[in-house]
């Protein structure tokens, strides 16, 4: 298939899924304000002039997305890895839960479990329902159902978000030009499902995964995930990333990605202390999080919104956060950012040994 055709399919498909995110949007909240009209009022439109400007940067990202699979940091094959038989599976089951997650809105059910779900011995900054999605992310169901709810609040753009990491891991990697491809290690912190790990794979097939998550209903889902696909299968660990278990100067290369919104401001610090620890020196820190106040205040309406809408307890407080200077504090020098569409990146890099 040509470049052309292949760009074409691309801009097609991506184009479908955020139709379809769309179509899933408007009508949800249309019948959002019939069942719970309090809620649609409670939600400020967004004005058009930010429509705009939402369309605008994700035609840009879409484009930075084929321009790097173009150049080879990741197979255009990557494009298309989409889970279709867990959307056609759970779609309809995304539908069901709905009606929950607006009556734990309303009624303001932040910390709502059902009773065959064990919820001692995790922090109490974790046992939340993030998004007012059902038992938080402490089942099977809603690890089935996430990445299909993710998608569809982003319009089809979160694999070519996570994506975004890919470059930046691939250039601090550089710095261990010696080292043999199957003795590189790269962990991604908060694995979730498994998506980044699998996209990883992809960019660099001999590399030494690992994913960690405090999830173990995740892990499950992510094992799954991650077995589907050729090569070497990831070390997944079941461990919270404020104590890391693992050896000081282990790794080359740590991701982590969609995590600190979800953190408390002194656990972001501490994560971000860990990673430090863990990374080898010269090794890269690659996080790919939400955009912030200081680099988008033209899309601070959409900014100012989520965290009721969607119930993230600590995304206000990240959105001001001033991440460099937590990096910096930790030790990370050489720190740069980049913004793609609704996501922020930071690429840290550990001092090397003189």
């Amino acid at each position: 298939m040509s470049d052309t055709l292949t760009k074409l399919t691309y801009q097609t498909f991506q184009q479908g899924k955020s139709y379809f995110g769309l179509a899933h949007k408007t009508l949800s909240s249309r019948l959002m304000n019939l069942i719970h009209p309090s809620l649609g009022q409670k939600r400020k439109p967004i004005p058009n002039e930010v429509l705009f400007k939402l369309r605008e940067k994700m035609n840009q990202l879409l484009e930075t997305d084929w321009q790097d699979a173009e150049k080879g940091i990741y197979p255009q094959s990557l494009l298309f890895d989409n889970p279709w038989s867990d959307f056609f599976r759970y779609y309809p089951l995304v539908c069901l839960d709905l009606p929950q997650t607006w009556e734990r809105s309303e009624k303001k059910k932040y910390q709502e479990f059902s009773p065959q779900i064990e919820t001692d011995g995790y922090p109490s900054y974790y046992v939340q329902n993030f998004h007012h999605q059902s038992n938080g992310y402490l089942s099977a169901e809603s690890a089935n159902l996430y990445d299909l709810q993710v998608e569809l609040l982003f319009s089809g753009t979160a694999d070519p978000m996570r994506r975004r990491i890919l470059a930046p891991l691939k250039q601090g990697l550089k710095a261990f030009d010696s080292v043999a491809p199957r003795q590189m290690r790269i962990l991604d912190v908060a694995c979730g499902t498994g998506r980044t790990l699998r996209m990883i794979r992809g960019a660099l097939p001999q590399a030494s995964l690992y994913g960690m998550d405090l999830s173990p209903a995740y892990l499950r889902k992510a094992n799954q995930h991650l077995s589907e696909i050729p090569g070497e299968l990831p070390q997944l660990l079941q461990a919270n990333a404020e104590e890391l278990p693992y050896l000081n100067d282990y790794f080359h290369g740590v991701t982590s990605v969609f995590l600190f919104h979800e953190l408390p401001a002194q656990v972001r610090q501490k994560v971000i202390e860990q990673c430090f620890r863990v990374t080898k020196p010269g090794g890269v820190f690659v996080i790919c999080d939400s955009i912030q106040m200081s680099d988008s205040p033209e899309l601070a309406v959409t900014m100012e919104s989520f965290p009721e809408v969607f119930h993230e307890p600590y995304y206000r407080d990240y959105t001001h956060d001033d991440l460099v200077q937590r990096l910096e504090a930790a030790g990370f020098e050489n720190i740069s950012t980049q913004v793609h569409f609704v996501s922020k990146y930071f690429i840290a890099h550990k001092p090397a040994v003189n």
